[in-house]
């Protein structure tokens, strides 16, 4: 395992609570202490990383941070500049876009100087850094958990979510998940403390934490059991029932009772069925997409929170360096990987990408080939107690009412 570095990620359970975030500082014979901090410690062998390891390491880090900054930063714009795109669903995954910036702002990048075997931020760099690695890691599981109970709602109970699954309501279930979650983990900064030892040849300066084991490992897996346990849990249980509805149950059929009524009749009959048929498969593709956003969450988070778990119950613990390089490279793809999803599974969110590259958001709004439609329910984003009824494109026309929800409608360009 690397000796002198302050990464959460690259951190098994055991190391957490012995003060594993070493640095230190190098001697006039330009020897650094990581040398002797095994024998000083009794601690098994820590060797500095090798230059193979370090280039890896900074070219990973480089590659996914660089890749998931710049993804997750054009998620936010394109759901904020474009006014079409602001649903319910897209602003639980802007919020979790700047939860995924945070992660690989205070837990990726910061890894880069580690190679270097120096800690570099201090104190205060040691209380933040540690706090924003905990909040951008909870909040996005939060989101993740927020979209999957709107999915829900909005497939299952789709009279209620007319009413429920809004805009505004959505921003204010946001604002109180950043909330209470940033409130949650200010117990960070009292259990974080930066420490010097002293030792024959150097100082060595510590990124630990305060607590002992017995009081650190319940604190571990309450954030464990709320964080990754708990949301996995409700994902599995509220997919389960939508893929029931939306999968297993026919197509709604009452709509061609009406197809012998006369030409007219036929023609509205048939240009009915066909829109439903589409706000089925739009309903269908925006899952499937949520969908392997959390079987991503739970697959590229397993590695690491299965060997923490493991390594609080065996001794000695086990510190394969590849092993844990793996691990840590997971969580950055976990929060780099979300914009390529989006990407690939929505023809809008791709649209848009090419447009905010192309650097033409001032200009004309692109041309989309199917219509974009606005769900039954009140306008309460701008103070309005209006329903928004009509189907629209984006020239400005109008055709026939009827009952679909912002996201389901709108991701009729997904597929």
């Amino acid at each position: 395992m690397k000796a002198a570095s302050f990464n959460l990620w690259v951190l098994t359970f055991e190391d957490l609570l012995n003060c594993s975030c070493w640095t230190g500082k190098k001697m006039e014979n330009n020897t650094t202490v990581f040398q002797d901090i095994a024998r000083v410690v009794n601690l098994t062998a820590m060797p500095l990383n090798s230059v193979k390891e370090q280039v890896i390491t900074i070219f990973l880090t480089m590659l996914i941070c660089g890749i998931g900054i710049a993804g997750n930063v054009m998620v936010v714009l394109v759901v904020l500049r474009t006014k079409h795109m602001v649903t319910p669903t897209n602003c639980y995954l802007v919020s979790l876009a700047v939860a995924d910036l945070i992660v690989l702002l205070a837990a990726g990048l910061p890894n880069i100087s580690d190679v270097l075997a120096f800690w570099i931020y201090g104190y205060t760099g040691c209380l933040c850094i540690t706090y924003l690695q905990y909040l951008g890691i909870n909040v996005s599981s939060c989101s993740i958990t927020a979209f999957t109970i709107e999915r829900y709602i909005a497939i299952c109970h789709s009279i209620k979510a007319q009413f429920i699954c809004t805009v505004s309501r959505a921003k204010r279930i946001i604002a109180g998940i950043w909330i209470v979650t940033s409130l949650y983990c200010t117990m960070w900064f009292f259990l974080a403390d930066t420490k010097e030892t002293v030792y024959t040849n150097g100082v060595v300066v510590t990124c630990a934490y305060r607590v002992s084991r017995s009081l650190y490992m319940p604190i571990y897996f309450l954030d464990f059991t709320l964080f990754y346990v708990v949301p996995l849990i409700v994902a599995t249980v509220l997919y389960g029932l939508i893929a029931r509805i939306l999968f297993m149950s026919p197509l709604p059929s009452h709509l061609n009772d009406q197809a012998g009524e006369g030409s007219v009749h036929q023609s509205h009959s048939h240009s009915t069925n066909k829109t439903n048929k589409g706000a089925v498969t739009a309903r269908k593709q925006i899952t499937k997409m949520l969908a392997v956003v959390v079987v991503l969450f739970a697959l590229l988070w397993m590695p690491y929170r299965t060997l923490v778990v493991v390594n609080s119950y065996i001794d000695p613990p086990y510190h394969n360096t590849w092993f844990l390089l793996f691990c840590r490279m997971s969580i950055y793809t976990n929060s780099a990987i979300n914009p390529i999803i989006y990407n690939l599974m929505s023809q809008k969110f791709r649209v848009a990408f090419k447009k905010l590259c192309r650097c033409s958001c001032h200009g004309r709004e692109a041309e989309y080939n199917v219509p974009i439609y606005y769900s039954v329910m009140k306008n309460s984003s701008h103070g309005s107690n209006e329903p928004v009824t009509e189907q629209e494109d984006l020239s400005g026309q109008t055709s026939n009412r009827f009952n679909l929800t912002d996201d389901d409608t709108s991701a009729l360009s997904s597929s």
